[in-house]
């Protein structure tokens, strides 16, 4: 029951909360009390799995491959203690962030189906139900995205809608593909039959179109281009559960069938994502210097982290698989508290140009640092978390002799530092425009959470140590998948 509950929780609050209906304040105190029950539950099932190893269920009683499967590893249990942390921290920061307009129309209940879409993917043992728990989840952002009906939501949906189509389109069809071969769509069972199919070639296909259809989901070069276009326009809230989120679930989706089913052509396949990390990193980056709205600069920069999350992947080693987990974990936090961060400054700012933004350093300087901390980790500033996470991943890099991945991770790493400290001296350094400031009250609903995420990258940052023992465990599991595979067929 305890790997069931963070898929149940978030359903039971959604559909609560929709019951609530125009009761408003019902309905948020159901938002807040349900994210809390979901990080409760994440935390239970990655207790089990710390202590017991995998957790599967098979719903209905009836054994894998044939029916339907939920399993925990270690990876699966902390992403979603992290999908907890930040549906908290949405929820809260929801209270003051988001119009009552849009929590009449179902803004409560479309957060929590979302979380629910992101769990289900996470704990999903076969790929049909991952087909299915990302449109779960991407129904759920469609209309978060557009919820508001501004013009700009409105043309960043349609970029969002109609690329996310395309991957869950080519997704879909390459499952199709892999059951009519291997007759299962279980993940444990195909990593035992993918490698003993006479059609070796099919398999290297399927390969490549699952790489373009988690590619576009994750937003890896050239696949990013709809992220940058839609991430911005929504409510703050919105784009800090998207930037934390969604993105993973694609980096996941990659870092689960790249390890477990389709490692037979390494030589092609991790290349192929190695290469990619690597241009990720430095397009993004190129990106987000060329940008002069808040949340703009952030949407490019999550795609050149991207690349640092699907870096350890492409490197295919168990220092490298560690350093990406650690990676991931890093990133969800560190994009959140930032576009947290940025709504905040919205509201005090009145704006996101950065040449029309000035002195909030002077007027919020708990703001400033919320902003600040995460901003740095984002560019590998010891002793925060993001410093040990790269210095992982480059590791690993240099052990396997990857000398250009290893400069070009550097170089957007300076690239990046020059990034973030020019935003936060616009934003909070230099002297506001006479008139600029606004009179308005942020409330603690806003405040809180971007202070408290905004800290977490200097906690993780010193507890580097206990924080890397997880991450090699889960790197070990990803390296070494017996253990999944025995846990769910049971042999």
């Amino acid at each position: 029951m305890t790997l069931l509950l963070p898929v149940l929780v978030p359903a039971l609050t959604a559909a609560l909360a929709l019951l609530a209906g125009e009761r408003r304040r019902l309905s948020r105190a159901l938002s807040v009390a349900g994210a809390a029950a979901l990080l409760a539950s994440a935390l239970a099932l990655f207790g089990a799995v710390w202590a017991g190893g995998p957790q599967v269920t098979q719903l209905g009683g009836w054994a894998a491959p044939y029916g339907v499967t939920f399993v925990a590893d270690l990876l699966s249990a902390v992403l979603v203690v992290l999908t907890g942390l930040v549906g908290l921290a949405v929820a809260v920061y929801s209270l003051g962030g988001i119009d009552p307009a849009r929590e009449r129309f179902g803004y409560h209940t479309l957060l929590h189906v979302l979380l629910m879409g992101v769990c289900g993917a996470f704990l999903t043992g076969d790929l049909f139900n991952l087909y299915v728990w990302f449109e779960v989840l991407l129904i759920a952002s469609f209309v978060l995205l557009a919820l508001g009906g501004d013009r700009p939501q409105m043309e960043g949906g349609i970029k969002y809608v109609t690329i996310n189509l395309l991957a869950s389109a080519l997704f879909l069809i390459a499952v199709g593909v892999l059951y009519a071969e291997a007759g299962t769509l279980n993940m444990a069972d195909l990593a035992r039959r993918v490698p003993e199919l006479t059609n070796q070639g099919l398999v290297a296909a399927l390969a490549a179109l699952l790489l373009v259809s988690f590619g576009i989901k994750a937003a890896v070069f050239p696949l990013f281009f709809w992220l940058p276009a839609a991430y911005h326009t929504p409510p703050a809230a919105v784009s800090a559960l998207f930037a934390g989120l969604l993105t993973k679930v694609g980096v996941y989706a990659l870092l689960r069938t790249f390890t477990l089913i389709f490692v037979g052509d390494v030589a092609l396949t991790h290349t192929l994502v190695l290469a990619t990390a690597g241009v990720t990193m430095l397009v993004g980056v190129l990106g987000a210097l060329a940008q002069r709205e808040l949340r703009r600069v952030l949407s490019f920069l999550i795609v050149s982290h991207i690349g640092f999350a699907v870096l350890g992947l492409g490197l295919f080693t168990e220092r490298g698989l560690a350093g990406a987990v650690f990676y991931m974990v890093e990133d969800i936090v560190v994009l959140t508290a930032l576009f947290l961060a940025s709504g905040v400054v919205r509201e005090l700012a009145g704006d996101e140009r950065l040449d029309r933004i000035g002195g909030l350093m002077e007027r919020s300087p708990l703001l400033a640092v919320a902003f600040f901390l995460p901003a740095l980790s984002l560019s590998g500033v010891p002793p925060l978390s993001g410093f040990f996470a790269k210095l992982a991943l480059l590791r690993a890099a240099l052990e396997a002799g990857q000398y250009l991945v290893v400069a070009a991770a550097l170089l957007t790493s300076v690239l990046t530092l020059l990034v973030v400290l020019r935003t936060w001296a616009e934003v909070f350094w230099k002297p506001a425009r006479e008139g600029r400031w606004r009179s308005v009250r942020v409330t603690w609903a806003m405040r809180g959470p971007s202070l408290a995420l905004g800290l977490l990258p200097l906690a993780l940052g010193l507890a580097a140590g206990p924080a890397f023992v997880v991450a090699t465990r889960a790197g070990v599991q990803l390296w070494e998948p017996a253990a999944y595979v025995a846990a769910v067929l049971g042999r």
